[in-house]
């Protein structure tokens, strides 16, 4: 199925749904960062998807990053909520969604890299060489966020 998305775009479709989802931003001994080539996309992102209704939100990225990349992650902090209405995705089964995203901090405890169905390419990425790859305006405030290492997590 593929994606795209929208940001302030006045040609974005109207969302006919919301989705509360979760993601997280990974980080190594090295301080690189885990990313994966969406197979929907083709742009880079954090991993994340959406909650299900047995689910917590730190539930829901652990869960995430384990489907999508095979590591086993404990959550170590928030990095904040993005809930910006002008961020609209569009998927090719009619789909047009406005997210809820609570993105988290975490580290890795287990597992081993692993490629899944949702991407073509996992990869740690050096804070330096993010910049050069393609990913969406909001998978970049995210980043930056985290990079930022804010006292307080960003509430938008």
């Amino acid at each position: 199925m593929a994606r795209r998305e929208y940001y302030d775009d006045p040609n974005a479709p109207t969302p006919n749904s919301l989705v509360v989802a979760a993601s997280a931003v990974v980080t190594d001994s090295e301080g690189r960062i885990l990313l994966q080539r969406r197979a929907d996309s083709g742009l880079w992102a954090l991993p994340g998807g959406g909650m299900e209704m047995d689910d917590s939100l730190p539930g829901t990225a652990v869960r995430e990053v384990k489907e999508e990349t095979g590591l086993d992650v404990e959550v170590t902090g928030l990095v904040g909520t993005y809930t910006d209405p002008k961020h609209v995705i569009e998927y090719s089964n009619g789909e047009v969604r406005r997210q809820f995203n609570v993105c988290f901090r975490a580290r890795v405890v287990g597992g081993a890299l692993a490629i899944s169905d949702e991407s073509t390419e996992l990869r740690f990425v050096a804070v330096e060489d993010l910049d050069a790859l393609p990913m969406h305006h909001t998978q970049r405030l995210r980043l930056q966020h985290a990079l930022d290492e804010r006292s307080t997590p960003y509430l938008g």
